[in-house]
């Protein structure tokens, strides 16, 4: 028989806004939801340089994978999605500070448009230690 899903929720990343989790264990894997530069205490999306963002949206995940029980260091593959492929350099640069020496398999896509105007959305996948 199957483990059951198990659906994360924390307070440290942004409420889900509509019918999904903000991240959901199975098989021994974290699953995040896609995770734009929204403020959870706000609610509202962050306005400032794509450092700042990307922090922020780091931030979210951070909280996420904690809720699970993992960190950055148990991350397998990351996806990262921009509106803007000249953001990518800024982007990179906070990605590799957040990883450290860890470097998780990326794919990185320019996309036309993104949740709440949102410039970068991250999701991640991470093995359960």
């Amino acid at each position: 028989m199957s483990e059951p899903l198990k659906t994360i929720a924390v307070p440290g990343a942004p409420k889900a806004i509509g019918p999904y989790a903000q991240g959901i264990v199975a098989g021994g894997l974290l699953f995040t939801a896609g995770q734009v530069p929204l403020d959870p205490a706000t609610g509202k999306l962050l306005s400032g340089t794509v450092a700042e963002e990307t922090n922020r949206v780091f931030d979210n995940l951070e909280a996420i994978l904690a809720g699970a029980g993992c960190g950055f260091p148990d991350v397998a593959k990351a996806t990262v999605f921009l509106t803007d492929l000249g953001d990518f350099a800024e982007m990179n640069g906070v990605f590799a500070a957040r990883f450290g020496d860890h470097r998780p398999a990326r794919s990185t896509v320019q996309v036309g448009r993104l949740p709440a105007g949102a410039r970068i959305e991250i999701e991640l996948v991470a093995k359960i230690p």
